[in-house]
């Protein structure tokens, strides 16, 4: 029989043992966090704010905007003390609740991207029906789905994951708690957690990934054989453009992160790709959205114009 144990507490892979790149590490990241909350930030307060971008979507933005900033706030503010401290630990209880946000925010973030492609193929394929079809009440209907699938989902992993029982180490191999790095720990029959992960999680990756594809392809294919006029082609690609590299970047790290790996290399990497994903993804969302959009961008001169004024 394997020796089980109650196990209180976790200790959490750290980034370097080089002490002198702690400090340098701790500040990057300090500064990402900064850039996520700030940029993210501000993106939600034009929404909210200005009267012009209450449509659906911007209130689609300004969920995922949210989202970022929560997303973030899962394993940063961890990952940062952590470098500062000898004691790189966390409570059972409070891996449990990383792992549930991690996966909440991230399913989540999925079907929200899958939702505003579905908005863009609406709004450039169907004009004339957009506002009957992409109503406030769809809107806000679909943004609610959203978020009580991903909860739920990630509730069930959260949960599946708290009922193992932990053997022989302490020691997580990785920067934050997720599924996979806790299995490895676990002793007993893992193999409905193992199905979980590569069937239903992937299943849901996968199809929010391919109904978000197939909507860009039907504008792509729209665009190109009925748009009549060069603006209008000009105006609807710049648009899909950004919400295309977000989908890209969203969707690449998180195949590099859960397809399984083949080598000690891949493992590297993989723990590379998880800082990426939680770090630099949610502070890229709003500079790719706002550096390609004139309307968030005038948006955001107006209201900070305003606030400025305010303090001069």
């Amino acid at each position: 029989m394997e020796n089980m144990t109650t196990v209180n507490e976790f200790l959490l892979l750290e980034l370097t043992s080089i002490q002198e790149l702690q400090l340098i590490i701790f500040m990057t990241f300090l500064i990402l966090y900064v850039i996520d909350l700030f940029g993210n930030g501000s993106i939600l307060v034009v929404v909210i704010s200005e009267p012009r971008l209450h449509s659906p979507m911007y209130f689609f933005l300004g969920n995922l905007s949210f989202l970022d900033i929560c997303y973030s706030s899962v394993t940063l503010p961890k990952l940062m003390s952590n470098l500062l401290s000898t004691h790189k630990t966390i409570s059972f209880i409070g891996c449990i609740t990383q792992l549930h946000f991690f996966h909440f925010l991230g399913g989540t973030e999925s079907l929200l991207l899958t939702i505003m492609g579905f908005d863009r193929f609406v709004a450039i394929c169907y004009p004339l029906h957009y506002t009957i079809i992409m109503n406030s009440q769809m809107c806000n209907l679909l943004a609610a789905v959203a978020w009580l699938i991903s909860f739920f989902y990630a509730l069930m992993h959260s949960v599946m994951t708290a009922c193992l029982n932990f053997c022989h180490s302490q020691k997580l191999h990785y920067f934050f708690c997720d599924v996979k790095p806790l299995l490895e720990l676990a002793c007993g029959d893992i193999r409905l957690n193992q199905w979980l992960i590569f069937i239903v999680t992937c299943s849901l990756a996968m199809a929010s990934c391919f109904f978000t594809l197939l909507s860009y392809f039907y504008i792509i294919g729209f665009l190109l054989f009925k748009s009549r006029t060069c603006s209008m082609l000009h105006k609807a690609l710049s648009t899909c453009a950004s919400h295309f590299m977000v989908v890209s970047l969203f969707y690449g790290t998180v195949a590099l992160l859960y397809i399984p790996p083949m080598s000690a290399t891949s493992v590297i990497q993989e723990r590379f790709v998880a800082v990426i994903h939680t770090t630099v993804t949610p502070v890229l969302n709003p500079l790719i959205y706002t550096l390609r959009n004139k309307e968030v961008m005038s948006a955001l001169r107006r209201v900070f114009g305003r606030k400025f004024k305010l303090f001069v």
